[in-house]
């Protein structure tokens, strides 16, 4: 901290491009705005060696048999809560494999709790509560790298023996980029709003977190190609993706689809193997089993893409 009233940190420098913007019209607000995202798929691209790394390290952490643990104050917490919540209906993967940890619980997730991006204590006993190990990884993500309550969980992680990621749209402290085992740095610039890090900062590291799942994800094989053949049906949209997901892979048609989903409990994948192999439940599972849950090496390759 300094006596200046110019903060270090890029995420609340002022941006010249909106100093007037209290000025604009709607359609004005709203061309500033979408001009300031523009800038922000080029600055996702140019940290994608770092981003390619944190997915290997995440796919390595999975095969081990660990988890992913999110953790954030603010929009940046809710954003880990959001992920995590979307992985289970989108790969069939256990509740408990990702986990998003937002400072001040989940109340955090509808208003904002104060002071607890400053407590230390808290994110310390979140990872202590977690019984965070080895074999996890914890993604600590800060659009200014600065806040106290995901320096700690990192620090408590590292010392628990976990691999650790910060997601940050600032210069990262020395420190965590001395001990992190990878650092994503997304330098999207001053918000349209100074300080403002739902914006452009919410923005990257939304798309961040996107590739780290999905990507460890489709590495573990819970894709057939582009399709999400782990998925579950929870709803009536999900339960006819997973029909014509059959229907289209297997050449059958929907009651044949319904039928070997039936049979497979659900299981997409399961169920693909049974019709495309001719066999058993019990045979399918042992051949997924054999390939680590890859559905290509299993059926071979999946139709084209229709109309390509």
């Amino acid at each position: 901290m300094t006596d200046s009233f110019l903060d270090p940190r890029l995420t609340e420098r002022r941006n010249p491009r909106t100093a007037d913007i209290d000025r604009a019209s709607a359609l004005e607000i709203v061309d500033r705005i979408n001009q300031e995202d523009a800038s922000i798929p080029g600055v996702v691209a140019g940290a994608r060696e770092s981003i390619a790394q944190a997915v290997d390290l995440l796919e390595a952490c999975f095969r081990a048999g660990g988890r992913l643990f999110y953790v954030g104050a603010g929009t940046s917490g809710r954003l880990g809560v959001l992920d995590a919540a979307e992985c289970p209906p989108t790969f069939g993967s256990d509740p408990e494999m990702v986990t998003g940890i937002i400072a001040g619980g989940y109340k955090a997730m509808l208003r904002s709790v104060e002071g607890a991006e400053d407590d230390v204590n808290a994110a310390i006993a979140e990872m202590d509560g977690h019984r965070i190990r080895a074999h996890d990884m914890v993604v600590g993500i800060a659009a200014s790298g600065t806040t106290p309550y995901v320096r700690a969980a990192l620090g408590r992680a590292q010392a628990l023996g976990a691999r650790t990621v910060l997601v940050t749209c600032a210069e990262p402290p020395g420190i965590l980029l001395e001990t992190c085992d990878a650092c994503i740095v997304l330098p999207v610039g001053p918000e349209v709003v100074t300080g403002s890090t739902r914006m452009k900062a919410g923005t990257a590291t939304k798309m961040v977190l996107n590739m780290l799942t999905t990507g460890a994800m489709i590495r573990l094989g819970k894709t057939y190609g582009n399709l999400m053949v782990d998925l579950r049906a929870w709803n009536a949209k999900l339960a006819d993706r997973s029909e014509r997901i059959l229907m289209e892979t297997c050449g059958v048609d929907r009651p044949r689809a319904r039928e070997a989903l039936a049979a497979a409990d659900g299981g997409v994948k399961l169920a693909i193997v049974m019709l495309r192999r001719g066999v058993e439940r019990e045979e399918a599972e042992r051949l997924l089993e054999r390939h680590q849950g890859r559905l290509r090496e299993v059926v071979g390759d999946p139709p084209p893409v229709s109309g390509a």
